[in-house]
């Protein structure tokens, strides 16, 4: 039985029997297919929200750079991306802290706030990756304005037993080559699994040979953007106890990067490289340059009791950030670095961030109603280090108790309400210069960038839903409020910004953002056809946003513009759209297109729209999956093309970016050798070489194009077996 045949087996379940889709939800891990799902969550709280998921072979199938790289196939999701392996997730147009992202029921913390830092989050251990579109803030609380991106591990084995997974991947435009080891088991009730990835790459490549810095032309070698190189290694455990009454599992991984940044454009001055030192290799790491490491210790744990269902998730992370570069001295620092300073003359920036979470949930029947209640308590604390400034340390704590009703009028209308209330307070720490500056008396002094701040934000939002099922129609609409809480840097940021090449200042008086929306959902499919349009708008009453003015610090910010946090009124409204037609059995054509349109509605860029928004888009793929035989199983081809328009809506200092088309080949087959399969996957992403600048990408600002041709293989080899196993898969 064939992935296609599963899915229509369960969607058809999923339509007579709710309950029925439940059950068989923890067996979609081998799915091939991308989909909106519907049955799946008809008795979830979710269930009124547009919800896409990705399985792990579908993770595979569509592998890039980044996870966020590889998610943004789906309609309504980009990734804001510096260069070939960073990237961060925007999904509707709403990026870093208005996404949450939440791997094994703990939210996912790191620096969210910058461009260039990326989701320490290894995208070969993802089992399950599904992408709630629309804000999420009843559920998850602040950061979910925009939508979550929940990521779990891959399905525990069912019975006695020991399965691997070994993957091998090369990536040509820089020269990837990594591989990736997953493992997991099974004794009795006891169930483990572990997994380890490491990859190594050059400079990235582009389809040109000059770039263009502030004006000034910067030749690349071989068309290699300088100092992009880097290396990735992480790993997981887990393991613990489950039953159908209780189970506990605990998860722990550590993720490690180094990458180098494109040294010519890291600060204002483009000129001052060294291009031979930088040219030499395109596989070694200079400054500027960045190491993170994170760490995630998760336990979770289930028990069933009577009519009660109780989740308790509890959590700890720790990212710790260091920026690198060669000292620069700005304004009033020194020319010479002190040899008395304790802080290494390369540390430009440090951030150390330790997070605590813990989440309880309690669901019950209460006569027809199917009632949660629960809470989530945070506590992060984050300091910093270095030679350069931009945000102050500070502390913060997080309080939220929700409720939320499930309410089936009949088989096939389901009404959800939520209420919930969060409190958050944080305490930013004060900051001096380490060094003096002279003062209009002519005396010096230590300028004190950022006072003690203390602030405190309570909201109370709430959600309403419902889903309809009409025979081969499903209709959802869902309405709310959400908000989210001002973080550290809008609050009290005051410093160079050299990946947005601006000088940052913070407001302390900003409110909590607030934001009312509806989404809808119509599908339908019949036979060989399914079709589904999800329409959205939202209205924030006081969005935050980074504002440039006129301007230009030279003293503590090198002379780069000064942009100030404020607040203004924001519309925005837009649609997906999802079409699959089979016009024979192995044949498939897909349509996917996005739309999105934000404008402010007041404050000085009253009319412009928001940074960052993405081009409208369509995906057309033409797939083709032949019958198996003796030794090729599952075989695929596919070819499709995008074609994005022209973003002729910016907000200055943006440019717009012109409209573009782009081809990429997919193929990939199971080879049997006796009782084993590998399974071999080739890409051919930018087939022409395309050279175009995406609007949601970091470096478009400097008119940087995206990377050029790039060709995927990657080879699967599987081991191992449990009990009833004929052979392995």
């Amino acid at each position: 039985m064939n992935g296609r045949t599963i899915f229509s087996l369960l969607f058809t379940c999923s339509i007579l029997h709710p309950a029925c889709a439940q059950e068989k939800a923890t067996k979609t891990i081998g799915l091939k297919e991308v989909y909106i799902e519907g049955g799946r969550y008809k008795k979830s709280a979710e269930g009124a929200m547009s919800i896409d998921v990705l399985t792990s072979d579908s993770l595979q199938k569509y592998q890039a750079g980044s996870l966020m790289q590889t998610l943004s196939r789906l309609p309504g999701v980009n990734a804001i991306g510096i260069g070939a392996s960073q990237s961060k997730p925007q999904i509707r147009g709403l990026g870093f802290n208005r996404v949450a992202t939440v791997e094994n029921g703990i939210k996912h913390e790191g620096q969210q706030w910058g461009l260039d830092h990326g989701l320490e989050i290894d995208q070969y251990s993802i089992g399950t990756a599904e992408i709630i579109k629309g804000a999420s803030s009843f559920m998850y609380g602040s950061d979910a304005i925009g939508g979550v991106i929940r990521l779990s591990s891959p399905t525990e084995l069912q019975e006695n037993g020991l399965k691997g997974h070994v993957n091998l991947f090369n990536r040509s435009n820089n020269a990837t080559y990594g591989g990736s080891l997953q493992l997991q088991g099974r004794n009795g009730n006891w169930v483990f699994g572990a997994g380890a990835t490491h990859l190594g790459y050059a400079d990235y490549r582009v389809p040109t040979d000059t770039v263009y810095v502030y004006n000034y032309a910067v030749r690349l070698k071989d068309r290699q953007v300088r100092n992009t190189a880097g290396q990735e290694t992480s790993f997981q455990l887990r393991g613990g106890y489950v039953s159908d009454r209780f189970s506990s599992i605990f998860y722990l991984s550590n993720y490690h990067t180094k990458i180098g940044f494109f040294a010519n454009a890291h600060g204002l001055e483009p000129r001052g490289v060294d291009t031979a030192l930088y040219d030499r290799s395109d596989r070694d790491i200079l400054y500027p340059s960045q190491h993170v490491n994170h760490f995630k210790l998760i336990s979770r744990n289930y028990i069933a009791r009577d009519t009660h269902k109780i989740w308790v998730d509890l959590g700890y992370q720790r990212n710790y950030r260091q920026e690198f570069n060669n000292y620069t001295a700005h304004g009033y620092m020194p020319p010479v670095y002190p040899q008395d300073m304790t802080i290494p003359m390369n540390l430009e920036r440090l951030y150390d961030k330790e997070i605590y979470h813990m989440t309880l949930k309690d669901e019950f029947a209460l006569a027809t109603h199917r009632l949660t209640i629960g809470g989530n308590v945070e506590y992060q604390r984050n300091n910093i280090d270095g030679w350069s400034f931009l945000i102050p340390a500070y502390r913060q704590k997080a309080l939220g108790v929700f409720i939320y009703d499930q309410y089936p009028i009949n088989e096939q209308t389901m009404l959800y309400g939520a209420l919930r209330y969060d409190h958050s307070n944080i305490h930013s720490s004060p900051y001096q210069d380490w060094f003096a500056s002279k003062l209009e008396n002519n005396e010096s002094a230590h300028i004190v960038r950022a006072d003690e701040l203390r602030r405190s934000f309570n909201s109370l939002v709430w959600s309403l839903g419902a889903t309809r099922q009409m025979g081969s129609w499903e209709a959802k609409l869902n309405v709310g409020k959400s908000f989210r809480a001002p973080i550290a840097q809008e609050l009290a940021a005051n410093g160079v910004n050299y990946h947005y090449f601006s000088y940052e200042k913070g407001n302390p008086s900003l409110s909590p953002e607030q934001s009312y929306q509806m989404d809808l959902s119509v599908a339908r499919r019949t036979g060989n056809t399914y079709i589904a349009f999800t329409p959205f708008f939202n209205y924030f009453s006081n969005y935050i946003y980074l504002n440039p003015t006129s301007g230009y610090d030279q003293y503590y910010g090198a002379g780069n513009q000064i942009f100030e946090y404020s607040q203004s009124k924001v519309r925005r409204y837009g649609a997906e759209l999802k079409v699959e037609y089979r016009p024979l059995t192995h044949w498939k054509v897909e349509l996917l297109g996005e739309y999105v349109r934000s404008e402010q509605l007041s404050g000085s860029k009253k009319g412009y729209t928001l940074p960052f928004s993405p081009a409208p888009s369509l995906v057309l793929d033409l797939s083709w999956t032949p019958k198996s035989s003796t030794y090729f199983k599952a075989p695929y081809l596919s070819l499709d093309s995008k074609w994005t328009a022209s973003q002729k809506h910016i907000v200055p200092p943006e440019e717009k970016t012109k409209g573009y088309q782009v081809l990429n080949f997919r193929a990939g087959t199971q080879v049997v050798l006796g009782k084993s399969a590998l399974q071999l996957r080739l890409q051919v992403q930018n087939i022409f070489d395309t050279r175009y600048m995406d609007h949601t990408s970091f470096y478009r600002l400097i008119s940087l194009p995206e990377q050029g041709r790039n060709i995927v293989l990657s080879v699967g080899i599987p081991f191992g077996k449990q009990n009833g196993d004929q052979q392995t898969h």
